[in-house]
């Protein structure tokens, strides 16, 4: 089995990478979905609401939003209690598909959780910081969260230094689509 994890800059085109890779062939694991099923989960909801002071909430993650808006070193509390939650979910997932012959893991922090050893190829999907900016906003995202998640990251010259293979995204879909194809050639 060959673990493939793929990460870059926030609104970089990793999932889409990842979708590509597999092609509904390989099974993928996303981190951010299993974030945003962690959402919809009792304990969670009640810790995080405990440890923010939230109230009452209808919509958590844009409670969420606001507080980080104000105090950005509340990201670190945060992660510490989404990130132990999304290994669980990513050993589980490993376990379920051991017979497969490729599994991809789409994981925005990746290198940041040090989970570099997990993989044998780290993927790292680049693209210059303005057209990342303008895809977060185009999905309803602020330029205010947008800096502070960014920030989060390392560099993505550091993140190019680590990684085994890297796509640059800054054109087509077209194009990305043939880059991608060259990079599951050599692991098919």
């Amino acid at each position: 089995m060959i673990k493939i994890g793929v990460t870059g800059s926030l609104a970089s085109g990793k999932s889409t990478v990842a979708k590509l890779i597999s092609r509904r062939k390989y099974p993928i694991f996303d981190a951010d979905k299993s974030v945003s099923n962690l959402y919809k989960k009792r304990v969670f909801i009640k810790t995080i609401k405990k440890k923010f002071n939230i109230k009452n909430s209808k919509n958590l993650k844009k409670d969420i939003r606001e507080i980080l808006k104000k105090k950005t070193i509340k990201l670190k509390e945060l992660e510490k209690n989404i990130h132990p939650f999304v290994r669980r979910e990513m050993n589980f997932f490993i376990k379920t598909k051991k017979r497969k012959k490729l599994l991809i893991f789409d994981i925005p922090l990746l290198i940041e959780s040090k989970l570099i050893k997990k993989f044998n190829i780290i993927l790292f999907v680049s693209a210059n910081r303005n057209l990342r900016m303008k895809r977060y906003l185009k999905k309803g995202g602020s330029k205010k969260i947008f800096t502070i998640l960014d920030k989060r990251q390392i560099s993505p010259k550091k993140k190019l230094k680590i990684s085994d293979y890297v796509i640059y995204n800054n054109g087509s879909f077209k194009m990305l689509n043939k880059k991608t194809k060259i990079f599951i050639k050599k692991y098919e």
